[in-house]
């Protein structure tokens, strides 16, 4: 399961269709949306399952409903969570609507919980199922959104087990004073009577310790019992029998066992994860409360500073909750993802390595990341400009360049053993292609399959050319390459007097390598980095355009090579068929008046003779 969290203020004047724009960049996964109005109150809770679909739907013109159409109107921002189910989303939902009582929700009057199998603390455990979760040292598994689930389950318990269901203290000296009797479950021999010592405590806590590993997922051993027991009702033509067996497996397979948004075992702890760019850091805290997640919250903080995030997550944490002060009961444990110089009376700090709270500070940390994702698509939709430059201002940092790579060139080879080779040139402008400028470049010079020599080549044509034209030159370069692909490209720049002036890198597919020129060490990038992913895009566009090219001039030569071979037909010939009929399919197909209006009978008639027609067909 994962997390992400979406806050977006209204800052346009047409707020529905600001809205409507935030809706659409949601994902397609199952999930729960808040809409807050403009005091900060949530006034709606929902469930989805699919969380683009569903949101965008609240602000499509044709809303017929009167309820929503007032509720929209009051929407002023929008929060979402990301969960890895259906059931999660379920679950999540019904803390949240319980917790906040939105305006616009059907209230929650008889406060039903869901289900839960306990598993007893006491001598011989009893397996039930119940609402109430005790804190007596028993085990309790769930939440269950499905009480027929629950009731399978305990079922198949029944079929599988011989378990006590009475309520006496079976406590040795009890048993040793036979202080009971056998009921009519021993009778029926659906319990081996451990309260008159006919089962031992060992033993009983062998079918225990089965349903557990039942309980947490371990049922291989049950699946193949149950597909047994089906096979057996349908050998013995038995099908309504093998029907329900068939009904309970295939509601066993897509069991289950618990959620990471409910989690019995840990109780009254708040989650704290960090993560950061240039300019913020954003801190996401998750609060469990009775082992259910109550409240999800995720703040962003102006960087001053270079601070680490060590340094920023205690100033985040602290702010947080004095933010939250009304709405914040402090808990009596913080989960955080280091250690950190934090202060808080009473309050114990954790760095999980295992268990159920690195599950959820795994969530947490999911949360935050996803929750920086869509700022900065925020921000790209609010302000592309700002976005832009932030995206160039880190470029410029991650590769050490002396001004913003405004305008970046991006080279790549192509040809296939020495055949036909070219080259392309693809132009990115602020980051983003700009397909006018691209530029396609046959080697003229290079005989043979050398990639050095024509990335020399092309390198060295393309700025001479510019140069001699007085045209802007760019201020990267990227060579789909290694240190021998940019060493030629560097000779190149070298002799026109360019080299210094125009920064130049190599990028090698292999592990996404980054040369220099300079330096025999590679740099290697984060694989989320915006630097690598832009370096990444220019380069497979390259690749793309470069192939195509290759492709179409691969395929006129094949078609230009078969026409050569018909006497008497010269290039200029040529070059008014292929323009006038495309292929050479096109061309052996045509009938002798058409090949006639562009070449002449007597050249049509060679050609007619070629394909094996007669000029008369």
């Amino acid at each position: 399961m994962f997390h992400v969290e979406h806050f977006m203020k209204n800052t346009h004047e047409n707020k529905i269709e600001l809205l409507k724009r935030v809706a659409l960049d949601l994902p397609e996964l199952p999930g729960v949306y808040r809409f807050y109005d403009k005091e900060q109150e949530i006034i709606y809770v929902g469930k989805a399952k699919r969380l683009k679909q569903r949101v965008s739907s609240y602000f499509n013109k044709t809303q017929d409903r009167t309820k929503v159409v007032i509720m929209v109107r009051q929407i002023e921002s929008i929060q979402f969570t990301v969960v890895e189910t259906e059931t999660d989303a379920l679950l999540l939902e019904n803390n949240l609507i319980k917790k906040h009582q939105p305006r616009y929700n059907v209230m929650l009057k008889d406060d039903k919980s869901y289900p839960w199998i306990c598993i007893k603390n006491e001598p011989f455990p009893r397996v039930f199922q119940t609402r109430n979760v005790i804190k007596d040292g028993s085990k309790y598994y769930g939440p269950y959104t499905s009480i027929y689930l629950v009731r399978v389950l305990m079922e198949l318990f029944k079929k599988l087990f011989t378990l006590r269901t009475c309520k006496f203290a079976l406590t040795e000296s009890n048993i040793s004073q036979a202080k009971f009797q056998v009921c009519l479950e021993y009778h029926i021999k659906n319990c081996n009577a451990p309260c008159i010592g006919l089962q031992s405590e060992v033993d009983y806590a062998l079918q225990i310790s089965q349903i557990e590993n039942i309980l947490n997922g371990h049922f291989v051993s049950v699946k193949a019992y149950l597909t047994k027991m089906m096979n057996e009702y349908a050998a013995n033509l038995n099908f309504e029998n093998a029907q329900i067996v068939k009904d309970k497996l295939a509601v066993l397979e897509n069991y289950q066992s618990k959620s990471t948004v409910v989690s019995p075992t840990v109780t009254n702890v708040d989650v704290f994860s960090i993560t950061s760019d240039d300019d913020f850091a954003y801190v996401n805290m998750l609060k469990i409360v009775d082992g259910a997640i109550i409240q999800v919250h995720t703040a962003e903080f102006k960087k001053r500073l270079d601070e680490t995030e060590a340094e920023v997550l205690p100033i985040a944490m602290t702010e947080i909750i004095k933010n939250r002060m009304n709405s914040y009961t402090a808990a009596s444990e913080f989960v955080v993802p280091f250690e950190v110089d934090f202060l808080y009376e009473k309050v114990k700090i954790t760095v999980p390595k295992i268990g159920d709270k690195k599950k959820l500070l795994e969530l947490s940390q999911k949360n935050v990341k996803y929750f920086m994702l869509e700022k900065h698509k925020e921000r790209s939709l609010v302000d592309p400009d700002r976005h832009k430059k932030r995206i160039l201002e880190t470029m410029k940092t991650d590769l050490h360049l002396a001004e913003l790579p405004v305008h970046i060139e991006c080279f790549d080879n192509s040809n296939i053993q020495g055949t036909n080779p070219v080259a392309a040139c693809v132009v990115f402008k602020d980051a983003k292609p700009s397909k006018k400028d691209y530029r396609k470049f046959n080697i003229k010079t290079v005989v043979g399959p050398d990639d050095f020599a024509s990335m020399r080549e092309i390198i060295h044509r393309r700025y001479k050319r510019l140069s001699e034209e007085n045209e802007s030159l760019p201020q990267l370069i990227i060579i789909d390459g290694g240190k021998g692909q940019l060493s030629a490209a560097v000779e190149s720049l070298k002799e026109l007097g360019l080299y210094g002036k125009i920064a130049i890198i190599g990028i090698a597919k292999r592990l996404e390598e980054i040369f220099f020129p300079s330096d025999s060490i590679p740099l290697y990038l984060d694989k989320n980095s915006e630097t690598l992913k832009v370096i990444q895009q220019a380069r497979n566009e390259a690749h793309r355009f470069g192939i195509t090219f290759h492709r179409d001039k691969r395929s006129k030569n094949f078609i230009v090579s078969e026409l050569e071979q018909i006497e008497g037909l010269g290039q200029k010939s040529i070059d008014k068929l292929l323009g006038e009929f495309k292929t050479i399919r096109a061309i052996s197909e045509t009938s002798a008046d058409d090949l006639t209006k562009v070449v002449g009978a007597a050249r049509a008639a060679k050609i007619l003779a070629f394909f094996g027609k007669n000029h008369t067909d």
